[in-house]
Parts: structure tokens; sequence; C-alpha cells
């Protein structure tokens, strides 16, 4: 019985020789077309895989632009100067903008909308990376409530930090301070 199931599958398989009549054949026909009748050729596979390959490849992400943020605040306000890399402005906000109540203009929660308000502007235009310049009024050693609030904010919304940079003036002998001889006096 075992010989008999080996005969049926052999017999159900086309042979090797016959398959490769059946190539010849198809090349011959293939090769010389009959004058007078057309003949519709087969779209080739192997072109259209190798388009549909090329389609599936993931495309390059375009790189995201750099911007710089001046940041001045002082004890009474806080101003966020947006700008590119050449010094063109693309969004301002200031304290002024966001609150009614001129105590809470250099308030660290006001700088947290202000930042909020900056980020919408920069992701719509498509910036991805910042460089800050921080800078205080002149004299002051340290800036403002607000300027931490702005570049932790910022951080927190994805943006890239590249550089912090403190741009206070302070003056190098300059003009004399305000004040008289003998000083303020309560």
């Amino acid at each position: 019985m075992a010989e008999e199931k080996e005969t049926k599958s052999k017999k159900t398989l086309p042979s090797e020789v016959e398959l490769k009549k059946e190539e010849k054949i198809e090349k011959v026909v293939e090769e010389k077309p009959v004058e007078g009748v057309k003949v519709e050729e087969k779209p080739k596979k192997e072109k259209v895989e190798a388009k549909e390959e090329k389609k599936e490849k993931p495309k390059k992400e375009k790189k995201k632009a750099e911007a710089v943020v001046n940041i001045y605040t002082s004890f009474n306000n806080t101003i966020v100067h947006v700008t590119d890399m050449s010094g063109k402005t693309l969004t301002k906000v200031t304290g002024g903008m966001v609150t009614k109540h001129g105590r809470l203009k250099a308030n660290p929660t006001i700088a947290m909308f202000i930042a909020k308000r900056i980020s919408e502007n920069l992701q719509n235009i498509g910036v991805g990376s910042l460089y800050f310049r921080i800078r205080a009024k002149t004299r002051n050693p340290a800036p403002g409530p607000g300027a931490n609030a702005i570049i932790k904010s910022l951080s927190r919304e994805g943006f890239k930090i590249l550089n912090i940079l403190d741009t206070t003036r302070f003056p190098r002998g300059g003009p004399k301070k305000k004040g008289g001889r003998r000083g303020r006096r309560p």
C-alpha cells in the first residue's frame, strides 16, 4: 500500500522535464509575436514590488529650527522676546499681556503663563531648540523671580535647551550712582 501512495503522489506532480518544456514554449511565444495580432503585455511584478518598497521607507524628519529667548526680568515686570538666529522677532509676550494686576507681572506663576503662550507660538512655527539669554536690571546681582519659571516651563513643554546665558549689564566705573555724596538715608 505504501508503494501505491508513492506512485500516486509521483503522478500528480509534473516532472522537471515537462516544466522545462513549458518554459521554453512560453519564451518562444513571448519572443515571436504573430503578425496582425496584438498581444497584451503583463506588467512585471518585480518593478511594482520595488516601487512599493521605496514608498515604505520612512521619510527623514525635518530639522527643527533654533531660536533665541531673551528674558528680561525685573522685580516689577517680566518681558520675553523670542527671535530667530538672525535677530528677527518671532514672538513677544510680557507680564501685562497675561494679567491685569500690575503687582503680579513679575510673579513666577504669571511667568509660567507667559511660557505657555510662547510655547504655543513656537510650536506653530516649528522651533525645537532654544538658546536662553537672561537679563536683569542693571547692577542687580540676580534676575527677577520669573526667569527660572520660564525656563522650567519651556523645558517641560518639550523644547531642547542648548544654552543659558546671563547678559545682565553692569557698569565699569561709568557715571556716578544716584543717592548723593552721603548716600541714601532712611
